[in-house]
């Protein structure tokens, strides 16, 4: 069988407010040592990615009442090769598609260009395929 995912790319939590955005952002970086790698949007639309050691961490700042509680986790994201042929075989196997393949620049510094594409998993999981360009 071809192996299609390649591993975990990141996990998505959501921080509820730019305070507390700022002070998770602190906490896995300057507390755990994790590396921040980029970030982008301001105020209550911030949002970051730090490395956890093969794994990324993407904290948003959503403020929203209509968002997910602090601390939980939006998606989870694996990393492949091939985002459309991965989603057919979700497709495939009855998981609803949320997202169409799509490609995306994050306006962030460094700009983040990839291609993604998002669907339920058989769990009620929400699942993000992310393949990285350039």
């Amino acid at each position: 069988m071809e192996k299609l995912i390649t591993g975990m790319h990141h996990v998505a939590i959501c921080a509820c407010g730019e305070e507390s955005f700022r002070r998770a952002v602190a906490f896995y970086t300057e507390k755990l040592g994790m590396t921040l790698v980029r970030t982008w949007g301001e105020g209550d639309k911030s949002a970051a990615m730090v490395d956890c050691g093969g794994t990324m961490l993407e904290i948003f700042a959503y403020a929203d009442t209509d968002e997910p509680r602090p601390g939980s986790v939006l998606h989870f994201a694996l990393r492949c090769t091939d985002v459309d042929k991965v989603l057919q075989v979700a497709v495939e196997n009855g998981c609803p598609v949320t997202m169409e393949p799509t490609d995306i620049c994050i306006p962030s510094n460094p700009p983040f260009p990839a291609r993604i594409a998002f669907f339920t998993g058989p769990t009620g999981e929400e699942v993000e395929l992310f393949c990285e360009k350039g």
